[in-house]
C-alpha cells in the first residue's frame, strides 16, 4: 500500500515523499514584486515537502488580483527567485513556481489606473471578486474589484507571450519546474468559463475555442520548460472569483486529455469549495482520473488522514496542504509522528513582516511556541 513517505518520480525528478505544500498567497515579495531574503528563508524552511509549490507569481504586469505578490516578468524579479532557489536548494528542496495571470479579479488601484483584463467585460459580479491591497497603515484587506474590459486579439497573445517569458525566467532562475494556475477563477479558468468568456471568436463560444488560451499557453511554456517539470492547477467547481461551468465534467473532460495530450507532469486537482465546507475531491478526480495518465496532486478540505487515504487508494498520487504549511515549517516530520500540529494565524496570511510568517515553531522548538494545539 502506497504511502504518503513513499518516494514517487515526477518528469525526471525524484521526490523524497508524497507531501507537497499548495500555492499560499503570502504578499510579502514587496512593492516591485522581487522576492527577498525573508521569502528564501520562507520557502527553505519549508524544504522538507516533497515538492513546493510556490505562492501564485504574476506573469505580467496587468496580473494584480494581490498586492506585493512576486513576479516574474522582469529579471530583477527572476534574480530574487535565483535567490529563493539556492536557499530551497541548499536545503534539499524541490520548487515550482506557480505561473499566475488574475484577469479579471484586480482593480485600477492596483494596475496604476488602468482596468482589468478579461475574455470578455462581464462586470455585474464584482461584488464576488477577491482582490487585495495593503493600506497605508500596514494591514492589508480586501479591496473592491474594478470593471474588466474585453481583450483584443492582440492582449490575448500577448499574455500568452507572457506566461512564456515567465517560463524562460524560471528556468533562467534554477526554479525545478513551473505549475500554471489555471483555477480559481483566474485568466485561464476565465475563457473555459462560459459565464466569463462570451466571445464570438476564435477564443469563446464552443469547448474547443474556450480552451484554446490555456492551449496556447501550455504550448508555450512549453517552448521553454519539458513537459515533466511542468504542472497544470484546476478547479473545476469552484464557486471562488465566479467562472462557473455549466457542463463542468464535459469541459474539464476535455482539459484533461489535452492536458494528457501534452504529457505534462501532473494535474494539481483544487477543491476549492472544500474551504467552505462543500467539499468535490471525488467528483473532481471522477472527471481527471479517467483522462490524464500523469500524476494528480490532490488539494483542499483534506488533513493528513484523508490525504493518506487518497494516496494508499491510488484516486491521487499526492496531496499538498497550503494553511497546514504555513504553521507547520516541519510538517512532514509532524504527519509522520501523528503531530502535534501548530494553529495558524489568519491576521498574519497577508503581508507584514516575520510574524506569523517565520516564526512558527518546529519539533526541534524554533520560533515562538504559543501556536501549538
Amino acid at each position: 500500500m502506497t504511502s504518503l513517505f513513499d518516494p514517487i518520480r515526477l518528469g525526471d525528478l525524484v521526490l523524497p515523499n508524497r507531501i507537497a505544500m499548495a500555492p499560499v498567497t503570502r504578499a510579502r515579495a514587496g512593492g516591485a514584486g522581487i522576492p527577498n531574503a525573508d521569502n528564501a528563508a520562507y520557502y527553505a524552511q519549508r524544504a522538507g515537502a516533497g515538492l513546493i509549490v510556490s505562492e501564485a507569481t504574476d506573469v505580467s504586469i496587468d496580473s494584480a488580483a494581490f498586492e506585493l505578490a512576486p513576479g516574474l516578468y522582469d529579471d530583477a524579479q527572476a534574480l530574487g527567485w535565483r535567490r529563493v532557489m539556492e536557499a530551497v536548494h541548499g536545503a534539499g528542496g524541490t520548487l515550482f513556481a506557480q505561473l499566475w495571470h488574475s484577469g479579471r479579479v484586480s482593480s485600477y488601484a492596483l494596475l496604476d489606473g488602468r482596468a482589468p483584463l478579461a475574455p470578455s467585460a462581464v462586470n455585474d459580479d464584482l461584488h464576488l471578486l477577491q482582490a487585495y491591497g495593503a493600506l497605508a497603515n500596514g494591514w492589508y484587506t480586501r479591496i473592491a474589484a474594478s470593471p474588466a474590459r474585453a481583450m483584443t486579439t492582440a492582449d490575448i497573445h500577448e499574455a500568452v507571450a507572457a506566461y512564456r517569458g515567465a517560463a524562460r525566467r524560471a528556468a533562467q532562475a534554477g526554479i525545478d519546474g513551473v505549475e500554471i494556475h489555471a483555477a480559481n477563477g483566474y485568466l485561464p479558468q476565465q475563457f473555459l468559463s462560459p459565464h466569463t468568456n462570451r466571445r464570438d471568436d476564435e477564443f469563446g463560444g464552443n469547448l474547443v475555442n474556450r480552451a484554446r488560451f490555456l492551449e496556447l499557453v501550455l504550448r508555450a511554456v512549453l517552448e521553454e520548460m519539458p513537459a515533466g517539470r511542468v504542472g497544470v492547477r484546476l478547479s473545476p467547481f469552484a464557486a471562488y472569483n465566479n467562472a462557473p461551468d455549466p457542463d463542468t465534467a464535459t469541459t474539464y473532460a476535455y482539459v484533461a486529455q489535452l492536458l494528457d495530450d501534452a504529457g505534462v507532469a501532473y494535474i494539481h486537482a483544487a477543491d476549492t469549495n472544500a474551504w467552505g465546507g462543500a467539499p468535490d475531491m471525488d467528483r473532481i478526480l471522477d472527471i481527471l482520473r479517467p483522462r490524464f495518465g500523469g500524476k494528480i496532486i490532490a488539494n483542499g478540505g483534506l488533513d493528513p488522514d484523508s490525504g493518506a487515504a487518497l494516496v494508499a487508494s491510488g484516486r491521487a498520487d499526492m496531496v499538498s496542504f497550503g494553511r497546514r504549511f504555513i504553521a507547520n515549517p516541519d510538517l512532514v516530520a509532524r504527519i509522520r509522528q501523528g503531530g502535534p500540529y501548530n494553529e495558524p494565524d489568519p491576521f498574519t496570511f497577508y503581508g507584514g513582516g516575520a510574524a506569523g510568517y517565520l516564526d512558527y515553531p518546529t519539533l526541534a522548538g524554533a520560533g515562538t511556541p504559543d501556536r501549538i494545539l
